[in-house]
């Protein structure tokens, strides 16, 4: 073998356990932004039946003027972009209790879920947020 094909070989073995990592780190229900707070992403039909369970609370984690545009029924609002998030969160939720996040696409709610995850809370994310629920048909509160 020359020099070139075992340079080749060894090269496409690091990029194979790359790829492995990648997969094992970024899984669909995995917490893809910390390794130390872990929280799941649900699709909108998960999502629609974990909130229907009356133990779970839901929180709206946009701005107060896109949860007036339409929310999720039943949804408490605290900014996650607010300094005093976790603080706010914290004092409203039941720490004993699921807490299901969302905002327009699922980015901040997974940094949300993140945050209260770290907290000691059990956190879902809605994958997609409000987007993927209006795109399914599900209804908004205005």
């Amino acid at each position: 073998m020359s020099i070139k094909t075992i340079l080749l070989l060894a090269l496409m073995a690091v990029v194979a356990v790359m790829c492995v990592s990648c997969v094992m780190r970024f899984g669909k229900r995995s917490n893809q932004y910390s390794p130390h707070a872990s929280f799941e992403n649900l699709g909108v039909d998960d999502f629609q039946t974990l909130i229907a369970d009356e133990n779970v609370q839901l929180l709206d984690v946009r701005t107060r003027d896109e949860y007036d545009e339409g929310h999720i029924a039943g949804a408490a609002l605290v900014d996650v972009n607010d300094s005093s998030f976790v603080e706010k969160a914290m004092a409203l939720l039941d720490h004993e209790r699921p807490v299901a996040v969302y905002c327009r696409s699922g980015r901040r709610s997974a940094r949300a879920a993140i945050q209260l995850a770290t907290q000691g809370l059990t956190v879902s994310n809605l994958d997609g947020g409000v987007i993927a629920w209006e795109d399914a048909g599900k209804a908004l509160v205005k």
